[in-house]
């Protein structure tokens, strides 16, 4: 009981330093501008003030840039999960030649920064028309180097999932597709928990590319939207800013909820051991 009772209390200790910046950013966002970087700082605000809310959505379209980052993110989260599936089963269990060298060549891709390709790519949607959209922050993810790298995590899964399942099902008569998609997807739901879990939060954390290629207000995310709250001065408004953080905290928290919970029901309901 003690041994229990101390392992409680330091892992209490040790997230600390995970947890106490989330809470001043949310309890900074409810106090007046004056008392944010207040010495001693406070953990509680002594009054609340939740004018800074009502500013986050007057000063610019916030809750539209709200609809786009969420959009954007959840069509990414489905693409790349439907392209890494169909690609890493492929990788997996169907044999053709040079099949391990068109795999190698695909994770050099992991090794490419974004900067170095991110001109050549505004130069191409330029041409195509599609500047100041919202395709090349979803075809580019989905087809890109987080594409490949669930594509690693899906293959690896479908190499240590027994073939005997399979050829069960195909003694029943199933195809191939059938077979992928009644058997192995299924039994795959631990790998797109951890697909969906780190490419959401790649999509909706992204930065540059929307800098890049978004130059109408209407059509920022997230990300991009956080640094418009500035003063006449060009000074950061802290209140508003954390504020709009903390808003754009939420659909993060949800995600990694749900899809963790799907990643421990995906392992017990695998039929593995």
């Amino acid at each position: 009981m003690r041994r229990k009772t101390a392992l409680y209390g330091l892992l209490c200790v040790l997230c600390v330093p995970f947890i106490f910046p989330t809470w001043w950013m949310v309890t900074s966002s409810l106090k007046p501008v004056g008392q944010i970087f207040a010495s001693p700082p406070s953990l509680f605000p002594s009054t609340i003030d939740a004018g800074a809310y009502r500013k986050v959505f007057t000063l610019q379209p916030f809750a539209r840039q709200y609809v786009n980052s969420l959009y954007i993110a959840i069509v990414v989260t489905i693409g790349t999960m439907a392209v890494s599936s169909l690609a890493g089963y492929a990788f997996a269990r169907i044999r053709f030649r040079g099949a391990n060298a068109l795999f190698l060549v695909i994770l050099v891709g992991l090794l490419i920064p974004s900067e170095v390709t991110i001109v050549p790519l505004f130069q191409m949607f330029h041409r195509w028309g599609l500047t100041n959209t919202h395709w090349p922050l979803i075809l580019v993810p989905i087809f890109g180097a987080p594409s490949v790298l669930a594509t690693f995590i899906m293959r690896q899964f479908f190499l240590v999932l027994p073939k005997e399942l399979e050829e069960a099902a195909q003694v029943d008569g199933l195809g191939r597709p059938a077979t992928f998609w009644r058997i192995a997807l299924p039994l795959a739901r631990p790998a797109l928990g951890a697909v969906a879990i780190f490419t959401f939060l790649q999509s909706w954390n992204l930065y540059l590319e929307p800098i890049v290629y978004l130059s109408s207000p209407e059509k920022f995310t997230l990300p991009q939207a956080l640094t418009q709250y500035v003063d006449s001065y060009g000074g950061p408004m802290w209140n508003v800013q954390l504020a709009a953080a903390s808003l754009t905290a939420i659909p993060v928290i949800i995600v990694f909820v749900i899809a963790q919970r799907q990643f421990i029901e995906g392992l017990s309901h695998t039929g593995l051991k």
